[in-house]
């Protein structure tokens, strides 16, 4: 990850093989798995697919690396926690 003005940036490749640019904003351990919250960095906001993405990080040979959540139903949960990890103190 690319450390520039107190962000930190990924590269990755999408589905499609196009490079895209993801700001993390967040992290979080979850049910023995640690995920991480970015936003597209290089994309409009008003763009249809810009939206938040969630990555789990796994190893692989000892290099920590991301992979999609597959399962809707944990991508649900693991996004319910991250809302709750960020948003949290504004509903009090």
């Amino acid at each position: 990850m690319d450390e520039e003005f107190g962000a930190s940036f990924i590269s990755m490749e999408d589905d499609d093989g196009n490079q895209i640019e993801l700001e993390l904003l967040d992290g979080l351990e979850y049910k023995g798995s640690e995920y991480m919250l970015f936003l597209p960095a290089d994309m409009d906001e008003d763009d249809p697919d810009y939206g938040y993405v969630i990555l789990r990080v796994v190893e692989v040979d000892g290099e920590e690396q991301f992979e999609d959540v597959d399962d809707p139903e944990e991508l649900q949960a693991v996004y319910e926690k991250f809302m709750e990890q960020i948003f949290g103190d504004e509903e009090e």
